[in-house]
Parts: C-alpha cells; sequence; structure tokens
C-alpha cells in the first residue's frame, strides 16, 4: 500500500485544555505525505470534529456497541457517530478484550454495525506475552482475524487491520521489525485467501511505535502505518512518526 497510515489513539487520557493545544500543533505541522487520524474519548468527540474541520486530519473513536439503539446505557452506536462525521472506530483493542471480556464474535459483530454506517473498523488482533512464548502468535491472531472475516464476508475489504501485540503496549518494549513483518505477512496471506483487493488493505502495526524505531517498522513490506498510543499525545513525536511513514 502505497498511501500508509497513521492513527493517533489518545485511549482514556487528554482534557479540553490539552486537547485544543495536540489538535493546534497537530495542525500547524501538516501536510504529510501518509494519511493521518486521531481517535479521541467520546466526551471529546465534538470539539476534535470541530477543530479537525478543514484539515487534513481525520478522527475517530475509541469503540462502539454492536447494537443500534436501545436500552444500553453507556453505550455509543455506530449511527450516533457517523452522523458528526466520524472517519475511523478502533475495535477489538487489546484493553477491550482483557479488561471487558470482548470475544472475538462481539468484535466481528461491532464491524459489522460500523461498516453498515459508513464507518471504517480499525480491527485490532494481537497475543499475550505468554501466548508468544507458547508459540501461539499465528493461531491466535488468525482466529481473532477469522471471525472478522466470517462476520463480514466479501466486506473485509473495507477494514483496517491493526496487529498490536499485548506484551508491547505501554510496556516500552516493541517486537522487532522482522516479528511485526512476520505476523503481518500471516495477517495478509489470510486476508488474501477472503478478497482479491488484500494488497489494497492497510495493515498497522501497534505496540510501543515511537519516532526513533517507526522508520524501519514501516520499512516492512506488509506494514502499512501505525496505530499510535502515547506518543500521539506529544505532537512532535507523532509528527515525527507521521513523517517516517512518508
Amino acid at each position: 500500500m502505497a498511501n500508509k497510515l497513521v492513527v493517533g489513539n489518545w485511549k482514556m487520557n487528554g482534557s479540553r485544555a490539552s486537547n485544543a493545544a495536540l489538535l493546534e500543533a497537530l495542525k500547524s505541522l501538516q501536510p504529510w505525505s501518509c494519511r493521518v487520524a486521531v481517535c479521541a474519548p467520546f466526551p471529546y468527540l465534538g470539539e476534535t470534529a470541530l477543530s479537525l474541520q478543514g484539515s487534513s486530519i481525520a478522527w475517530g473513536a475509541q469503540d462502539c456497541s454492536a447494537q443500534e439503539k436501545g436500552a444500553f446505557t453507556g453505550e455509543v452506536s455506530a449511527g450516533m457517530l457517523s452522523e458528526f462525521g466520524c472517519t475511523y472506530v478502533i475495535l477489538g483493542h487489546s484493553e477491550r478484550r482483557q479488561y471487558h471480556a470482548e470475544p472475538d464474535a462481539l468484535v466481528a459483530d461491532k464491524a459489522k454495525v460500523a461498516l453498515a454506517h459508513r464507518l471504517t473498523p480499525i480491527v485490532c488482533v494481537g497475543e499475550t506475552l505468554a501466548e508468544r512464548d507458547a508459540g501461539q502468535t499465528e493461531a491466535v491472531v488468525k482466529r481473532q482475524l477469522s471471525a472478522v472475516i466470517h462476520g463480514l464476508g466479501h466486506c473485509i475489504s473495507q477494514i483496517v487491520v491493526a496487529y498490536e501485540p499485548v506484551w508491547a503496549i505501554g510496556t516500552g518494549r516493541t517486537a522487532t521489525p522482522e516479528q511485526a513483518q512476520s505476523v503481518h505477512a500471516v495477517l495478509r496471506s489470510q486476508l488474501r485467501a477472503a478478497t482479491q483487493k488484500a494488497g489494497d488493505m492497510a495493515l498497522l502495526y501497534g505496540g510501543s511505535v515511537k519516532a526513533d524505531n517507526a522508520a524501519t517498522l514501516f520499512a516492512q513490506p506488509d506494514i502499512d502505518g501505525g496505530l499510535i498510543g502515547g506518543a500521539s499525545l506529544v505532537a512532535a513525536d507523532f509528527n515525527a512518526i507521521c513523517r517516517a511513514a512518508g
């Protein structure tokens, strides 16, 4: 994929003041040769959307409900996000799978409803350290992606896939470029069996991507950009990563 994608995942961080300062700084640093987006916490999405009007930076959410509407207190529907111009939605992040016990089938259901509302799901897959040490990496990521392929059918080409080794998220540890590429190649092969458009799909790497390792990671043949956590909260760091994707 020629035009790489870099997405900032702010997680549960930020404030009105710090978000405004960050977005203003990012707008002053554009343009980049890659596509860029930020995924903010729900309360800040409206202000994020307003701030980014007219810029090249897209915005997205960090989750959505698998339900269209109803008595689901605390949930946010894909339709609500779409109504405000949301572009991306992160689904199946390891923290959702771990802390909210989200199974593969639920992630697939969320991806299906997101696509129905013209959102682009960023579907996350990844293994824990115990699973990697047990030699289960390939089996785990293929199982997680298989559920989404089965749920979406021919629409699978419309999603973004993010490989995020759980053991490298927020730990300062990063998969080597060779380790990351190996898993990305497995995912690309799995997608090729499901769609002829697999070569055009963006496969992102997420897991302690920083300014000093981004270029090497992004140079791998099947790594089409990054899903960036902590570094996306610092304008200079995020800018350096976006430049590396060029």
